[in-house]
């Protein structure tokens, strides 16, 4: 598990026959697990200047692998005793999304964000939402699109001061939106009508 709170800004050196290769000063150890513009990739090899990780097919189907050179956020995964801060983020990518408008404001800079139509339910207004392993707070949701509203000092410190009209990018949906609408879609599909106590039991879980 992460939380969205990018702990560097690392470059890719490599990315070839599936293995990407990161340079890093994070001291990975074999095994890792490191969330890379929100991908969770696993570490294969520990490298003098870095480490190196192995992408799936599942994973490569899904992503933007135009997302893996240059420079790219990282976050390793959450350990027991860390200080949970940010959103919960899981690393699994829902879809790619991208930049269609990008507007200045006084003190902050909105970015509109379009996305495949079927991913808008699981968008929640003032919710979570996972962009490029950036943890952030969703403003509005339109039909297929959505807004942000980000700070300069997110600005500065994440990719997201590179990001302009065309940028691809790395979705990970609000968690809780996903659960609760698949169990509904059963229940649905099932015909079998849910109780207040088990309404309550979901809604006391999040």
């Amino acid at each position: 598990m992460f939380t969205g709170l990018i702990r560097e800004i690392a470059k890719v050196k490599r990315y070839q026959n599936n293995i990407l290769t990161i340079q890093s000063q994070h001291p990975a150890k074999l095994g890792d697990s490191i969330a890379i513009n929100g991908v969770c990739l696993t570490v294969i090899k520990v490298n003098s200047d870095g480490f190196d990780l192995e992408l799936a097919d599942e994973t490569r189907a899904i992503i933007d692998e135009s997302k893996l050179s240059g420079e790219v956020h990282i976050e390793p995964a959450m350990q027991m005793h860390d200080r949970f801060e940010g959103h919960i983020v899981q690393g699994h990518v829902d879809c790619v999304g991208e930049v269609i408008q990008i507007t200045p404001r006084q003190n902050a800079t909105d970015f509109i964000i379009k996305v495949d139509p079927q991913y808008i339910a699981h968008i929640i207004p003032k919710g979570s939402i996972t962009i490029d392993g950036i943890s952030l707070t969703v403003n509005d949701v339109y039909e297929d699109r959505f807004r942000l509203t980000i700070i300069p000092h997110t600005l500065k410190e994440t990719l997201m001061r590179n990001y302009h009209i065309g940028t691809k990018l790395n979705i990970e949906t609000d968690l809780f939106a996903r659960y609760i609408d698949h169990i509904l879609h059963h229940r649905q599909q099932s015909k079998k009508p849910m109780s207040w106590d088990e309404v309550d039991a979901m809604t006391m879980s999040y």
